[in-house]
């Protein structure tokens, strides 16, 4: 294979991103030959990954292929103080037992995009567990409480009388420091790590190091199309996921933000992704290129059969009406006379609350044998049995006793 040239390499690295800063900085980088080494930090905040911190990993991967040298940062010492980004109160630490169980499934997962013969994994607790307290006070005795209430998350708290622990403050010097012990070229995070990601760069020049650039990737918006990914408010795909749940999720992506989608999360070279939306343009299905994207998605995070029969699973339900092979069962005891149809949803699982269910309801997403159901206080008679079907992708038999 070719390797491309400092032009195509910077495309590459463009793709979708936010923001570059310095690109001259980066540009005088490549042009050195050697492979950089990409930092990108990840608290273990949550034991499972979603598609929302893959456009972090992508954006690595895609380094990778051209070369460079991935490092995989996991912040154990830092989740322990918890990130106050974007916070409007401070944020209970992790314990160190909540730490280590999330980092190890975080290892177990991010070789599902990366290279691993192109990636360090590296915990900064190798090198904050060895700082003395007297290190730590030097360490912030770089930056002023004035520098710190730049951020704008600090600057809102502080102005609305929301406290602020000192603890927070470290934080930011912190991961800034890691970018010094790891001799960082490059930073990747997202658009609200730009204070933090900035503090490596000063706190590289402090310490006689060449400044790292750093690459900003835009949040990516969840399955309802507004809100950032996040499994807290349930807009999430998990890359743990099944393949028939994650194939599902995607084929639900609006036409829209599917384009988003595909340019931060697709490996597909440019120009077949250009070739795409031309041929939209000119009239083809978009179900199709989602289709493609989505059994991309699959085979990456299990394998290419899995993504077929996810393929055949959805066209069988969905586009033929069918009820899933492995429909799962409930048998649930009524109290009285029966069971109430929101209350029957949410023990099997197809909604998180009652308060789902009666929305879910309301907006003409729920079935009882294909028959839409638009009753909030439908009650499901003893000795009766039904298949409930909630939105596109969430099926159960419920039987009541």
């Amino acid at each position: 294979m070719t390797k491309p040239s400092i032009e195509e390499a910077l495309e590459i690295i463009k793709r979708g991103c936010e923001d570059l800063l310095v690109e001259a900085d980066l540009v005088e980088k490549l042009k050195t030959g050697r492979p950089l080494r990409i930092k990108a930090g990840f608290d273990p905040t949550a034991p499972d990954l979603h598609l929302g911190h893959a456009v972090l990993l992508n954006k690595m991967r895609q380094l990778q292929d051209l070369g460079h040298q991935a490092i995989f940062l996991i912040g154990d010492f830092t989740g322990m103080i918890g990130d106050p980004t974007g916070k409007n109160a401070t944020r209970p630490p992790l314990t160190p037992e909540q730490v280590e169980v999330n980092a190890r499934t975080y290892q177990a997962q991010v070789y599902k995009i990366l290279d691993p013969e192109k990636t360090e994994v590296e915990f900064n607790s190798r090198w904050m567990g060895s700082m003395s307290a007297a290190d730590l006070i030097k360490l912030a005795a770089t930056h002023t409480v004035a520098r710190m209430l730049e951020r704008d998350d600090f600057s809102k708290r502080y102005t609305g009388g929301q406290p602020i622990a000192i603890h927070e403050f470290l934080y930011p010097l912190i991961q800034g420091y890691d970018s010094v012990a790891l001799k960082a070229d490059l930073e990747l995070g997202g658009t609200d790590q730009k204070f933090n990601l900035h503090m490596g760069r000063e706190l590289q020049r402090h310490y006689r190091q060449p400044s790292q650039c750093i690459l900003t990737m835009p949040l990516l918006e969840g399955l309802d199309g507004v809100n950032k990914m996040s499994k807290s408010l349930g807009n999430y795909i998990g890359i743990t996921e099944s393949p028939t749940e994650q194939f599902g999720k995607l084929m639900s992506v609006s036409d829209t933000l599917m384009w988003r989608y595909i340019e931060l999360l697709s490996l597909e070279p440019l120009a077949v992704i250009r070739q795409w939306r031309r041929e939209v343009n000119d009239g083809r299905n978009p179900r199709d290129i989602k289709v493609m994207f989505a059994q991309e998605i699959i085979t990456r995070f299990h394998d290419r059969q899995s993504a077929k029969a996810a393929l055949e699973d959805f066209e069988s339900r969905f586009r033929q009406g069918g009820i899933p092979e492995d429909l799962q069962e409930f048998n649930f005891d009524a109290l009285d006379e029966g069971l109430g149809i929101t209350q029957a949803l949410k023990m099997a699982g197809l909604v998180s609350s009652t308060s789902e269910a009666m929305r879910s309801i309301a907006g003409g997403g729920v079935k009882l044998d294909g028959e839409k159901v638009s009753n909030k206080g439908l009650v499901l008679k003893r000795g009766s049995s039904v298949v409930a079907q909630v939105g596109k992708r969430r099926f159960a038999r419920i039987s009541v006793k």
